[in-house]
């Protein structure tokens, strides 16, 4: 060979050479990541060297747990895996609420983490924290990649893994001295995952089985959760609802999977859903989950849970499949294809006598609230904005009363409309989420519903929010109470309000000095108004509406009891 031909095999050579940083980076671009969160810190200075000149958008947020909830929601928005990048130690700490919420309500995320030296991991290094360890509990998957070798598959595999089956988090943990070091590119795409499959078409026998069930019934009811939106399968669910003519309730996960306004909605079931939804599940001689992983939050008493119905589930996870509820055909494979293929062989049946009974239900137990009052009433909030948003917003929640007046009164039409944490129930989430999804849908309207103790968890994030000039709008539901926590001890421990109070700022002061717009409002009539200020706004705005202080969420199953056992119902009725 030529001292030019060497030459030139030498220069091929070190171009296809690059730091493990590198190597992140070109993967994630490769796997069409546009958009990252995360925070800086020492040993993940390689990778935001090399993100210096990446096309990624890049949000750092004032703290890593909300940077994962910008990730989270940004994936709940969109569909696409949500990524995050800390520093080790206290940083990767950080994520773990973020990536419990996650995991909880199977969402698609990559965590990538920084390690301290190799040759240091497990000497109490600074900054040092058994990171795979301490997660490995709130994620579907977690590593520690040794080897710069290694990385490009790794991240590729974490890629595949949290957006495949029941989507959820998966973390990579990388030692600095692995982003430093430097090796030949793998760019071929393998994967080595034998262990990781994932059936998606169900078995032909389940699904006929499951429809010939399904035409002998007179009483079904269907009970949607996150799956379907996950699956992407809201379109097959309203054909196989409308051709089946099956009426539809919802998991707080699984509202917009179909459309509130049409006559075949029951909304949300549960807990704090309707009484017709639990009087119909209650009542029904088939029940067909799609989705939904019957949470304790759905079924109150599981022995006394829908007792006249035999239970079709369809789920990706196998593990989800009569782990808290018996079934009698399960269904394991997607949601998509499984109720495509359910319509080619369900009948039209007309019902008549369940809707008609499904009707009486809903006439004497719609929700509720004292429209006349004088105070501003939480859910009269909640309503007005729906009415000036035409139902359209999209919506993000932090967790607690608020969260479940907006998902009694807000009507969602369709999915990935509304971001809330279900599963972990996680204060603080809604702020970030905000800013996740209108990072992600910059044209959208975005609100978020928040209680004033949970806005307080992350109200750090609104100087994010500013930074970037997002337009969320923000309606703080501000009763001075940590409400949920109150209504119980109002309930079931006498009105000894225990620690459930706290005094709050001004948050339109706050939000003035943090550079966004501030209303407070306090008089009922000035609602309508304030809302069309907010909904004008091109930057964040936080309004302060002081609502009822001890307003309730009704109805309500008491834990322990039958999901037909709802207190307030008579309150409710008192209203009308």
């Amino acid at each position: 060979m030529s001292a030019k031909s060497r030459k030139s095999a030498s220069s091929a050579e070190q171009s296809s050479t690059k730091s493990g940083a590198q190597i992140i980076v070109d993967t994630l671009i490769e796997q069409g990541v546009d958009t990252m969160f995360g925070y800086l810190g020492g040993v993940v200075l390689p990778l935001f060297d090399k993100l210096y000149d990446a096309p990624i958008r890049f949000i750092i947020p004032r703290h890593e747990q909300g940077g994962c909830h910008m990730a989270d929601a940004y994936a709940r928005a969109t569909g696409k895996v949500g990524v995050i990048v800390v520093t080790s130690g206290p940083g990767a700490c950080n994520l773990v609420t973020g990536l419990a919420t996650a995991m909880m309500d199977s969402v698609p995320m990559v965590a990538l983490t920084g390690q301290v030296r190799t040759e240091l991991i497990g000497n109490d290094a600074f900054q040092e924290a058994d990171t795979t360890g301490i997660t490995r509990p709130v994620t579907k998957h977690n590593c520690i990649v040794k080897d710069v070798k290694d990385l490009a598959r790794t991240i590729r595999e974490a890629f595949h893994i949290a957006s495949t089956g029941r989507p959820g988090p998966v973390l990579i943990d990388i030692p600095v001295d692995v982003a430093v070091n430097k090796c030949k590119v793998d760019s071929s795409g393998k994967m080595k995952l034998p262990g990781y499959k994932v059936w998606k078409e169900g078995h032909p026998r389940q699904i006929s089985a499951a429809a010939k069930m399904i035409n002998k019934s007179k009483r079904p009811v269907l009970y949607v959760g996150g799956g379907v939106i996950s699956a992407g399968a809201s379109k097959e669910l309203t054909k196989f609802a409308e051709k089946a003519h099956i009426p539809v309730s919802m998991t707080l996960l699984g509202l917009g999977s179909y459309d509130q306004n049409k006559a075949e909605s029951l909304d949300m079931l549960g807990m704090h859903g309707s009484a017709y939804a639990n009087y119909a599940v209650q009542d029904c001689d088939l029940l067909i989950a799609v989705g939904s992983r019957f949470d304790d939050r759905v079924t109150g008493k599981v022995k006394t849970f829908a007792p006249n119905a035999k239970i079709i589930h369809i789920d990706i996870d196998p593990a989800s499949i009569s782990k808290n509820v018996g079934v009698d055909i399960p269904v394991v494979g997607d949601a998509k294809f499984i109720l495509k293929e359910l319509v080619k062989e369900v009948e039209h049946k007309e019902r008549k006598e369940w809707f008609a009974k499904i009707a009486g239900w809903k006439k004497k137990h719609p929700f509720r609230y004292d429209s006349n009052s004088s105070t501003i009433k939480p859910q009269y909030v909640i309503d007005e904005v729906w009415r000036q948003t035409k139902g359209e917003a999209l919506v993000a929640t932090g967790v607690g009363q608020h969260q479940m007046w907006t998902a009694q009164f807000y009507k969602f039409s369709r999915p990935r409309q509304l971001l809330t944490s279900g599963g972990l129930g996680t204060m603080g989430y809604g702020l970030p989420a905000a800013i996740g999804a209108q990072i992600a849908l910059p044209d959208a309207t975005v609100v978020c519903f928040d209680g004033d103790n949970s806005f307080n968890m992350t109200m750090t994030e609104l100087s994010t929010a500013v930074e970037h000039e997002l337009p969320i709008k923000v309606c703080i539901l501000n009763n001075g109470y940590m409400g949920m926590v109150r209504q119980w001890q109002e309930l079931f421990y006498g009105k000894r309000y225990s620690k459930s109070y706290i005094k709050n700022p001004n948050y339109a002061d706050v939000a003035e000095a943090l550079g966004a717009k501030g209303i407070m409002v306090d008089k009922k009539a000035d609602v309508g108004k304030a809302v069309k200020e907010m909904l004008k706004q091109k930057k964040p705005c936080v309004v302060d509406f002081r609502v009822e202080r001890e307003e309730n969420v009704w109805p309500m199953v008491p834990a322990g009891k039958s999901i037909s056992e709802m207190d307030g119902l008579d309150i409710l009725e008192s209203m009308a």
